[in-house]
Parts: structure tokens; C-alpha cells; sequence
């Protein structure tokens, strides 16, 4: 962190010492003991020297303090040594000694600050960037390693290994060696440590180890620790001009020639050219009355504050920025967020310091500017930081201990910042419609101005807008000083002035001209400045067990770095507010209260998960708090509040429809108070279910109330982006409920009808059905009836829900439907067929429900007698043939295959498929049903089908992979086993419906090897005579055969390419073997090739190719 391996920078001010005491020769001070004496830092006792530090304990000291030690340790911490000096003319020797000994920083934990992320004293879960480690594991391991690589950490180890010697402190100054340690690659290495300080802060570091980072080197470290460990130990010596005062001519010529002799080769060029200015009568070093001194402390200009490398500060933030998130880089900057918290809550200065730095490198991020010119907005993770970055300079600016000339110093770079065209909006990169801390509510003739015309509001925008506020506000004062404020408390005039006609604050910082009361749009919980996790974070902190360890030295290193679960109690009474009070109670009432808040859903994606990411945060800390009685009592006290409180309340009786819903906080409250109070939580878990945004109609607000929310936010369409995210969690509520009613009748038909009401989409409510499913039966238990039935409605309500919408998981959704009716019982599955047609389609309800209703699984599961195996087969035999009426096309096939084992139903589907065949049926579905009846024993009604798909059918000349060529032989191959009539009767609608010449020509190849009914069929006999191509009916499929070849070649000669000739050959090869199939065959192919010369005489190849194979 310091400008390692440099020269110490050179003194602030000068030093020279005119006037010496009475009683002393010259070139002795007052009370001196010497020249070059040094005594050790141990004051007059080390007990009281102890205490002083923080060794010991608050009133376990062995004696007390002398009052020069307690006046030197107040004037070391707030006076420069300059202004001492100025003050008195003659300072004692001894009181020198006391105050430079003092000025010394006496905590560790102000080192640790300056050289680590984590101090130990803060919660882990509340680092920026990331949730607590859990004890123990894998994750306790790489903690623990990644703390022990901290300079703070490593400085320790240096300290207790014995490396640091040779430690001196001349006035301000110390100085010492540190060893490192040789490591396998690293050899042994010496650094020299130079630190100066000034009233108990470190103000300069220097280092030989060459390391640059953002924090103090570890051998800066382990110098600091050793004094303040260790100050009986350390030499300690005046600044060296009160040395040099003490000396006479010969003993500073004779100090001067030593040094130049020790260090030559360093100082000699040095030493003679201020020998050569000194010896100039107009040299400006002559001008100038005294000399500078390294050791004497600070002048009165100079700033108190801690040595803080800029530099570094703003490579590191530029190289994290850089990285873009990757390598950990956000976690980085998280980290150098918190420092600067932490900082502000050590009151140190550079806490605005560091975030200015942090600052201007975030603006100075390219990025910015490419993301503005494509229009794209900022990863979720970079947003996130720019939020905590507009966060901080609230507190920088709101800080009551700031001075005024720093507030419009601030003020002044807020504003610049400001005006950057690529300063981040503070909603994302959608514009603002909420009021600003100045404007509380557009009023008067701007009132309906268009929010694209306003002023976009930046993260800076608050932090300016705080910088109008002070904190001797009237108001805020008396709320200070008083739990009861309002106009009935105070009735001066000039406290009436403050408030309106109603009794309420008058806040004219927060308020537009004409407005008489707040209505506030933002919600406390997602609001970008995170007011209850702020507050509950202080509050919890004040009351955490360990928090109390720290007041002692040895209770903070045994804590320092420890990643252990955290512990919070009701401290001591003396810390109540009120009798019955601690912060512990304040702290879990304010995080109820600001969640069960009635909030307005912002607008723009980022805002809205920021709302449900801050309320899933601020649950996830109330859920390490143990309950106890006295916070049950606040659960139920502020339930019964949020049930009762009307509008300001997100569970009041009316709501306004986009306000935020309570699912998840509702979810943690009936959790937290189920084993307390049933009936609350119950009451108001129920109550939470509601999500108006997705209701058809709301009810209105209270109008006649101007602060009522409803009457502000207008009645618009919103883009909920959560709404998914929403809806889930309002399942997870609904889950919660149904798991803790298993066994409740009553709470489980409440339950359910809230479901019904509330649930708007099939999926959850599926869901729901799924794990009400599960619950009612558990393996270890037998099944819970009631809870089955609700399972059961809620996917009769899904069934209906999605029967007439396009869902991709409906088939699961219906299987699944099917598997809870069957655990319900033999009733639940009848009831589902009797009114399959509003939960099903006909496709459904026949190849799902009463396939698997008439299985024999489900006859073994519910343990069936014959006669309610009939009845039960008697309502899906019933249900087929309404579906197979309504839809014949798909439910056909399924309806026969569910009624063969009943006659007169088999035969009231086949004719509902005879009567479809002609008007609604494909051939496909037609011949499928015809191949059945053929595999079921029915070849003439196969016949009969296989007909009728025919007269559906049309293949064109080119349609030779058609799929429907394989059930087209298989027809014919049908007809032709069962005679010559049948053959006779599908030849002809075979010549109409095909045109494809190789189709043809293979039926009638197949046609001429068999006689038909060679299969013999039903007892027939056939004649034993191949049917003659010259008599019908194969001599009309000869012709038409021939007659496609003719017309699929001049087809294919209309748009032939010389690649695909030898293809067309082979097809005239395959023409001819069948027009020599007629008697007059040879001759009608000889003119045919004959004309084909003629018409297509100028494709001279393909003609040449064709006279070469057929002449």
C-alpha cells in the first residue's frame, strides 16, 4: 500500500528550537537526561500501561494512572505536535517523551484494518457479494486459507516467529527489520520498514519488499504489532532536531562526519551540494528559518488521516472492473465496499476518500459508454454495484459528523458525476416515475407531466438530493427525543407550523408546494437504500454475543478471522429501550414491519428482482434467529397488525392490485408461528394467497383516504418481470399450507379452496396436486384420504384448465391424474369417464384413461371382484364409443380395441367408423383400422375398409416413396387372396387413386404369380387358373400401367439433366419388361421409343443412349 523501497518523504515542517532553559548550559534543553540518551517506551507502570491499550479488562487495572500519562495520551490523540510546541515554550523532557509514546496507534484492529478485508468483528453473511460460510467442511478450509494469505495474518506469523529486530522510534518516527523466512523457492530476505505516525494514526509506510497493493505489507504489520505489543521493548528516542539542539559545534560537525562516512556512497552527493546551498548567502535554503525534521510529528496543516495508497486503490478497482466479474473480480469490489463501510464506521476519513477513488474508476469504466451507444443494459452483477456505490455516498454525505466545507466538496463532485451522459440510471435503464426527496408528489400544473420529460434519476441522485438535509431538521429532532410525535403533542405556534390539518409532520425538505401528506411509492424492502436491512443489520449487530469479546485485545485475535455460527440474545437490561425491550426484539419487529409493508411493484426488470432479492435476503437473516418466547410474541403481535392495519398493509383486507406480493415473507411467517399460534398463521398465510395482478377485477381502494396508495398509482396493465418467479413462490405458500393440513379436514378444504381461487396457473396447481400426492402417501404412513382428494381436485382443475390450451406436459398431466384417482379409489375413476369430456380430449380419454383404467395393473391396485371389473370395463367401453363418435379420425382404433371382448359394442364402433369412412376419415387411419380387422379376423370388413381408403387416396406419377405405397399392396394383396370378385372390384379404384408407373407395375407382377384365393379362406375354392392379362381386370391394370410409363417418360424428358440419363434408361428398361407383358407389347414399346426420338430428337445423347439399348 505505500511507495515500497523509497526514501521516507521529507519532513512536513520545520523545526528550531530558540529558546533553552535557565538552568542548563548551552546546548541542553530542559529536563534533558543527555546526549543521545534513549529510555524504552514502558511508561511508570506496565499494568496501567496495559489497561491503557486495551490489555487488560475495564476495571482490572493494578494501579491507576499518573495524570502526565493520562494528559499525554488525550493531547497525543488531538493535538499536533506543532501546536504543543507553539503553546508552551519550555516542554519537559519527560512530557516529550509521554506524548511521542502515545501518539503511537494503540488498537490492532486498525492495523487489521489497514491490511485485510475482514477485521473479524463483522458478519460474515453481511459481506457485500455473498452469503455466510456454513461451519465446518470444505468451505471452513479455503476460508480459513484465503484469511491466513492476508498481510494482517501473514504479519502475525512474522511477529510471533521472531523476524522483526533492530526496532527504534525517534519522535515520530519507527523503524525496524523484518526478516522473511526462506521458502522452497524463495531465499531468506531482509526488509526494511520505515512508518510514521501522527496523533494515533499511521501517516506514511515505506518498505524494501517492493510488494504493491491496496493494503499494508505484511512487514509493515509486524513492525506496527511489535510496538503495540511490545512498547517496553522498543527504544524510544525525541525527534532528532531536540538530538541535534542538544549537541555543541564539535559534537554536530563530528555527528555529521560519521553519518557521511557510514552512508558515502548514499549521502555524499546529497550532503555536499546542502553544503554548497548553506554556504550561499542567497540560497533559498537560507531563506527559510530552521530545518526540516523526518521525526517531529505534524505540523498544524497537516491532514489527520491514515496512509491510504491512491494509486494502488484506483489500479486495483480499474484492473476488477477490467476483468468484467470474472476471476472473482465482483467479489473484489464487494469487498472494497465493505472496507469503506468499515471505515465509516471507524469514523475514518478516508472512508470518503477511498469511495471517491472507487468512484471515479467506475465512471471511467469503457464499458459505459458501449453499453449506451447498443442499447444494452448492465450485467445484474454490475448493477448491484453501482447500487452500493450510490449507497455509500448516502451515508458519506448523511454522516453527522462531517463538516460543511466537506459536504459541498462532495456535493460538488455528486454533481459532476452526475452530468456524465453515462452516469447509471438508478431504476436500470427504464426512467423513473417515483418522487424525489425534494418532491415528494407532482402538484399544480406539472402534476400530469409525461415521466419521459422529467429529469432521469442516476445512482447520485439521492445522496445530492441528501446533502439539503441536516440533521437539526425539527421534525427529526423531536421524533429524537420523543416516541409520540404529531400536532397533539406540541401547541406552541411555532411547532403548529409544522404540521398539517390532520395532525401530520410537515416535512418542507421532502415536499412540493401544496402538498399536504406523504404518500411514499417506494417500498422500505427493495428501496435502492435498503432502509430495513440497514437498520435491521445495526440493531442485530448491537445485540451479537461475540460483539462484546472485542473489548478486550486477547478475546480479538482469538476471534479474528474465526468463521463460526453466530449467536444473538436479549442483552443485558441495561441495553433495553423499554422494559421487555432489546435490540434483538427491535431488530426482528423492524424486519417484519418493513416486509409486511404495502408496497407499489416498481417498474423495469432489475428493480423488481432487487425487490425480491432484498426480501429473500432479509428472510434468510431473520431464519438464524433462534425463537424464543418474547419474539413469538412479536410474531404474533405483528401479524395481528398486518391483518388489521388497512392500506399500509401488503396483508390488509384491501389491497391495491399491483402491490407486491407477501408470498414469500407470508411463507416465513407461518412457518415461525405455526407451532405457536395455528390460527394466526393459517389466517395469515391465507390471506397472502391473493395475486390481484392476474385478476380479471380488483376491488378499489378507499378513495375518500388522499393517502391512501390507491389513489395515487394509476390503473394500468403492469409488466410484471417476477411474475414467474411470483407465482412460484405463491406455490411454495400453497405447498407449506397443504403439508402442515395433512390430517385437518377443515384446513385442508380452506387450503384448497384458497388454491382454486388464488392459482392462476396449471403448472403450479399441478405442481401442488403433485406434492399433495406425495405427502398423502408416504411410505411410512398409511394414506391420507382427504389429502388424496384434494390432490384429486386440484388435477381435475388442471384437467380442465389446460384441455382447450396447448401444454407439453398434458399427457404427463392426464397419466398422472389417472394414477391419483386410482389410490382415491374405484369411484374416482368412474366419476373421471362419466365426465371425461370436460377434463379430456377424445384422443385422452381412449388411449390414456380407459387403456389404462382396463389394465390389469390397475385391476390388481384396487383389488377388484368380477362384477365390479365389468362395471368398471362398462363405463371405458362407453367412454370409447362417445369418443370415437366425437372423434372418430383418432379414436376409432382405441374404441374397437377396448370393446372386442363385448360384441354389440364391437360392432357399434365399426359402425361409427363406416359411417366416418366417407366424410371425416383419412385413408391412413383407414387402413390402419383395416390392417387390424384383418389381424383381429375380419378380411372382409379389412376388405371393406381398405376400399373405402382407396377412394381417399391420390399418388401422382412421382410420388414413388409415397408411405401409403406399402398399404396399397397390402389391399390389393388382400383382394387377391379372397378371390377373383374382390381383385375385380379394387383393380378399378386402384387405376383412378394411383398414377406412379412403378407401383402399378409392381401390383400387377404381383397379381399375375398367384391365382387368387389361393389362400383359401372361409373354406373357399378357387379355380387353380392364372388370371389372364387380356380379360379384365387385369387387362384394364396392364393399360393403365403402360399408359403411366408413357406419361411419367415425357414427364421426366420435360426436366432431364444429362446426370440423371443413365437413371432414365433403367427406367425404360423397367417400362419395357412391362409392356411386353401384352401380346402386342414388343410393337407398342417399338413405337413408342420410336416416337421419343422423334419428339425429343434435339437431346442427341440421351437419344443416342437410348438407340444404343433398345435400337
Amino acid at each position: 500500500m505505500a511507495e515500497r523501497g523509497q526514501l521516507p518523504p521529507p519532513a512536513k515542517r520545520l523545526c528550531c528550537r530558540p529558546g533553552y532553559g535557565s538552568g542548563c548550559r548551552p546546548g541542553q534543553r530542559a529536563g534533558s537526561t543527555g546526549p543521545g540518551s534513549g529510555v524504552l517506551c514502558a511508561g511508570p507502570s506496565s499494568a496501567a500501561a496495559a489497561a491503557a491499550l486495551g490489555l487488560l479488562p475495564l476495571g482490572k487495572t493494578q494501579s491507576p494512572e499518573s495524570l502526565l500519562d493520562i494528559a499525554a495520551r488525550k493531547v497525543a490523540e488531538k493535538w499536533p505536535f506543532q501546536r504543543v510546541e507553539e503553546r508552551f515554550e519550555r516542554i519537559p523532557e519527560p512530557v516529550q517523551r509521554r506524548i511521542v509514546y502515545w501518539s503511537f496507534p494503540r488498537s490492532e484492529r486498525e492495523i487489521c484494518m489497514y491490511s485485510s478485508f475482514n477485521t473479524g468483528a463483522e458478519d460474515p453473511v453481511t459481506v457485500p457479494g455473498g452469503a455466510g460460510t456454513a461451519p465446518g467442511g470444505a468451505a471452513d478450509a479455503a476460508a480459513a486459507a484465503d484469511e491466513n494469505r492476508l498481510p494482517f495474518r501473514r504479519g502475525i506469523a512474522l511477529l510471533d516467529g521472531g523476524c522483526v529486530d533492530n526496532v527504534l522510534q525517534v519522535g515520530f518516527h519507527l523503524s525496524g527489520t523484518v526478516t522473511e523466512p526462506a521458502m522452497q523457492s524463495e531465499p531468506e530476505t531482509v526488509c526494511n520498514v520505515a512508518i510514521s505516525f501522527d496523533r494515533c494514526k499511521i501517516t506514511s509506510v515505506t518498505c524494501s519488499c517492493g510488494n504493491k497493493d491496496i493494503f499494508y505489507c505484511a512487514h509493515v504489520v509486524a513492525l506496527s504489532l511489535y510496538r503495540i505489543r511490545k512498547p517496553d521493548q522498543v527504544k524510544l528516542h525525541l525527534p532528532i532536531s531536540e538530538t541535534l539542539f542538544q549537541m555543541n559545534r564539535d559534537q554536530l560537525q563530528k555527528f555529521v562526519q560519521y553519518l557521511i562516512t557510514v552512508h558515502h556512497t548514499e549521502v555524499l552527493p546529497t550532503a555536499q551540494k546542502l553544503a554548497d546551498e548553506i554556504l550561499s548567502q542567497n540560497s533559498e535554503i537560507n531563506q527559510v528559518h530552521g530545518a526540516p525534521d523526518p521525526t517531529a510529528g505534524a505540523s498544524v496543516d497537516d491532514e489527520n488521516c491514515w496512509h491510504l495508497d491512491e494509486e494502488q486503490v484506483q489500479e486495483q478497482v480499474k484492473l476488477f472492473l477490467s476483468q468484467g466479474g470474472y476471476h472473482g473480480s465482483g467479489k473484489q469490489l464487494n469487498l472494497l465496499f465493505a472496507k469503506v463501510r468499515e471505515m465509516l464506521k471507524m469514523r475514518d476519513s478516508n472512508g470518503a476518500r477511498m469511495l471517491t477513488l472507487i468512484t471515479e474508476q467506475f465512471m471511467a469504466d469503457p464499458r459505459l459508454s458501449l453499453w449506451r451507444q447498443q442499447g444494452t443494459a448492465m450485467t445484474d452483477k454490475y448493477r448491484q454495484l453501482w447500487d452500493e456505490l450510490g449507497a455509500l455516498w448516502m451515508c458519506i454525505v448523511l454522516n453527522p459528523h462531517c463538516k460543511l466545507e466537506q459536504k459541498a466538496s462532495w456535493l460538488k463532485q455528486l454533481k459532476k458525476w452526475n452530468s456524465v451522459d453515462v452516469c447509471p440510471w438508478e431504476d436500470g435503464n427504464h426512467g423513473n416515475e417515483l418522487p424525489s426527496l425534494t418532491n415528494a408528489l407532482p402538484q399544480g400544473a406539472n402534476a400530469n407531466q409525461d415521466s419521459s420529460n422529467r429529469p432521469h434519476r442516476t445512482v447520485f441522485t439521492r445522496a445530492i438530493e441528501a446533502c439539503d438535509l441536516h440533521w437539526q431538521d425539527s421534525h427529526l429532532q423531536h421524533i429524537i427525543s420523543s416516541d409520540l410525535y404529531s400536532n397533539y403533542c406540541y401547541h406552541d405556534n411555532t411547532e403548529n407550523s409544522l404540521f398539517d390539518s390532520h395532525g401530520w409532520p410537515l416535512w418542507n425538505e421532502l415536499l412540493h408546494r401544496g402538498v399536504t401528506s406523504i404518500t411514499n411509492l417506494e417500498g422500505w424492502v427493495g428501496h435502492p437504500l435498503d432502509p430495513i436491512g440497514t437498520l435491521f443489520s445495526s440493531l442485530m449487530e448491537a445485540c451479537r454475543v461475540d460483539d462484546e469479546s472485542f473489548h478486550g485485545f486477547s478475546d480479538f485475535m482469538e476471534n479474528m478471522g474465526q468463521y463460526k455460527s453466530l449467536e444473538y440474545q436479549h442483552l443485558p437490561a441495561h441495553k433495553f429501550l423499554e422494559e421487555g425491550e432489546s435490540y434483538l426484539t427491535l431488530a426482528v419487529e423492524v424486519a417484519l414491519i418493513g416486509l409486511g409493508q404495502q408496497r407499489i411493484m416498481p417498474d423495469g426488470l432489475y428493480a423488481q428482482e432487487k425487490v425480491c432479492r432484498n426480501e429473500e435476503q432479509l428472510i434468510s437473516k431473520l431464519q438464524e434467529i433462534e425463537l424464543d418466547d418474547t419474539l413469538v410474541k412479536i410474531f404474533r403481535k405483528q401479524a395481528v397488525f398486518l391483518l388489521e392495519a388497512g392500506p399500509y398493509s401488503g396483508l390488509g383486507e384491501v389491497i391495491h392490485r399491483e402491490s407486491v406480493p407477501m408470498h414469500t415473507f407470508a411463507k416465513y411467517l407461518f412457518t415461525s408461528l405455526l407451532p405457536h399460534d395455528a390460527e394466526l398463521a393459517y389466517k395469515s398465510a391465507l390471506r397472502a394467497m391473493r395475486l390481484l395482478v392476474l385478476e380479471s377485477t380488483a376491488p378499489s381502494g378507499d378513495l375518500s383516504r388522499p393517502h391512501h396508495i390507491a389513489s395515487v398509482v394509476p390503473n394500468r396493465y403492469p409488466r410484471w418481470f417476477t411474475l414467474s418467479h411470483i407465482e412460484s413462490q405463491q406455490c411454495e405458500l400453497a405447498s407449506t399450507m397443504l403439508t402442515a393440513a395433512k390430517g385437518d379436514v377443515r384446513k385442508l378444504e380452506t387450503v384448497l379452496e384458497s388454491i382454486q381461487k388464488n392459482i392462476h396457473s396449471s403448472s403450479h396447481i399441478f405442481k401442488l396436486a403433485q406434492d399433495a400426492f406425495k405427502i398423502a402417501t408416504l411410505m411410512d404412513s398409511l394414506p391420507d384420504i382427504t389429502l388424496l382428494k384434494v390432490s384429486l381436485e386440484l388435477g381435475l382443475q388442471v384437467m380442465r384448465m389446460t384441455l382447450s390450451t396447448l401444454n407439453w406436459r398434458r399427457r404427463e398431466m392426464v397419466r398422472w391424474l389417472v394414477t391419483c384417482a386410482t389410490e382415491v379409489g374405484v369411484y374416482a375413476l368412474d366419476s373421471i369417464m362419466q365426465n371425461w369430456f370436460t377434463l379430456f380430449t377424445p384422443t385422452e380419454a381412449t388411449s390414456i384413461v380407459a387403456t389404462t383404467v382396463m389394465s390389469n395393473s390397475t385391476i390388481v391396485r384396487l383389488h377388484l371382484d368380477c362384477h365390479q371389473q365389468e362395471k368398471l370395463a362398462s363405463s371405458a367401453r362407453t367412454l370409447a364409443l362417445q369418443c370415437a363418435m366425437k372423434d372418430p379420425q383418432n379414436c376409432a382404433l382405441s374404441a374397437l380395441t377396448l370393446c372386442e371382448k363385448d360384441h354389440i359394442a364391437f360392432e357399434t364402433a365399426y359402425q361409427i367408423v363406416l359411417d366416418a369412412a366417407t366424410t371425416s376419415m383419412s385413408y391412413s387411419q383407414l387402413f390402419t383400422i383395416a390392417r387390424y380387422m384383418e389381424h383381429r379376423g375380419y378380411p372382409m370388413r379389412a376388405y371393406k375398409l381398405a376400399t373405402l381408403a382407396m377412394t381417399h387416396l391420390n399418388l401422382s406419377y412421382n410420388q414413388d416413396t409415397h408411405p401409403a405405397i406399402n398399404d396399397v399392396l397390402w389391399a390389393c394383396a388382400l383382394s387377391h387372396s379372397l378371390g377373383k370378385n374382390e381383385l375385380a372390384a379394387i383393380i378399378p379404384l386402384v387405376v383412378k387413386s394411383v398414377k406412379c408407373a412403378t407401383v402399378l407395375s409392381d401390383i400387377l407382377r404381383r397379381c399375375t404369380l398367384t391365382t387368387p384365393g389361393m389362400v383359401g379362406l372361409h373354406g373357399r375354392r378357387n379355380s387353380g387358373k392364372l388370371m389372364s392379362l387380356d380379360k379384365a381386370p387385369l387387362r384394364q391394370l396392364l393399360d393403365a400401367t403402360i399408359g403411366a410409363y408413357i406419361n411419367t417418360t415425357h414427364s421426366r424428358l420435360t426436366h432431364i439433366s444429362p446426370r440423371h440419363y443413365s437413371e432414365f434408361i433403367e427406367f425404360l428398361s423397367k417400362a419395357r419388361e412391362t409392356f411386353l407383358m401384352a401380346h402386342d407389347g414388343h410393337i407398342q414399346f417399338t413405337q413408342f421409343i420410336d416416337n421419343l426420338k422423334q419428339i425429343y430428337k434435339g437431346k442427341k445423347k440421351l437419344m443416342m443412349l437410348v438407340r444404343e439399348r433398345f435400337g
